[in-house]
């Protein structure tokens, strides 16, 4: 067995789902009796999301329904970057967008750790927005998916291409 066997640690997001999450989280703020009056509403417009409301605790109560039906759709919250809430004119507005790829110093950090705590032998290599590991043994890049998935780490990681 000389071959390399190899697998991609990726960081993607189904937008088909954040989307459904989105306009679940829409049909119940519209339908809440806590969210009457308030002006509270969550909009989707290209990357960004912005929700707004009268007052911040209606806007965290808001973004906080949003993250539900997101967890409920399977939706790492790791991949929900959320600012934090800011007065224009009368009302508050929270603006957040979702996280794809692996940023290069995440990409950096996470090849360190494989480097430093990984079985000897498992190379990683940074692919632009992803990152590859390979090494002669199954064994050792299972031991090294085992080791990212117990990593506490700010972005929410899929194995793919495992060969």
């Amino acid at each position: 067995m000389a071959s390399e066997s190899s697998f991609d640690v990726v960081s993607k997001v189904d937008k088909q789902e954040v989307s459904n999450a989105l306009h679940q989280a829409q049909k119940e703020i519209s339908q809440r009796y806590d969210f009457r009056g308030v002006g509270a509403e969550i909009d989707y417009s290209g990357d960004k999301i912005l929700i707004k409301a009268n007052a911040e605790e209606r806007a965290l109560a808001v973004l906080d329904v949003f993250q539900s039906k997101l967890v409920k759709r399977s939706i790492s919250l790791k991949s929900l970057d959320s600012g934090k809430p800011y007065a224009s004119g009368k009302e508050t507005r929270i603006e957040c967008s979702i996280k794809e790829g692996i940023a290069q110093d995440q990409a950096k950090k996470i090849s360190k750790m494989i480097r430093e705590e990984g079985p000897k032998g498992v190379k990683a290599t940074i692919q632009g927005d992803e990152l590859r590991v390979s090494s002669k043994s199954r064994d050792d890049l299972q031991s090294v998916i085992s080791l990212l998935k117990g990593a506490d780490l700010d972005v929410d990681l899929q194995f793919v291409n495992y060969r």
